[in-house]
């Protein structure tokens, strides 16, 4: 069972920067990719910006290819979410999740079995 707990949320202004942090555990880990997703309130969960295990494949949804980065540590089991020149629209609770039941990176949440409690990220004017 792996656990996954996410950290680096927090207020920043328009433009700023911020670095999540999604830190993996468990006996062993094994995953297809893991996916950045966020939520904000009365909003659907949507996919953000995902990483291919194996071989480090980044993909991005539209709205912040350009601005996020994703990245891993494989030493460290954890996976990051840079993200720069911040928005409003960007103000969401933001998850992480792994992947263990499709080959490759998915935009859909209902293909990731285990996600962090999230972590809030919230964009002043």
């Amino acid at each position: 069972q792996v656990q996954l707990v996410e950290s680096g949320g927090g207020l920043v202004q328009a433009g700023g920067s911020l670095r999540l942090s999604c830190a993996a555990s468990g006996r062993t880990f094994s995953a297809f990719s893991m996916g950045w997703f966020r939520q904000a309130p009365g909003k659907e969960r949507e996919f953000v910006a995902g990483i291919s295990w194996s071989d480090g494949r980044t993909y991005y949804a539209d709205s912040v290819k350009g601005r996020f980065t994703v990245s891993r540590d494989n030493a460290l089991i954890t996976v990051y979410l840079q993200k720069d020149s911040l928005k409003a629209g960007d103000t969401a609770v933001y998850y992480c999740a792994s992947n263990r039941m499709v080959r490759g990176v998915l935009r859909a949440p209902r293909f990731y079995d285990s996600w962090g409690q999230g972590t809030q990220v919230t964009v002043s004017l």
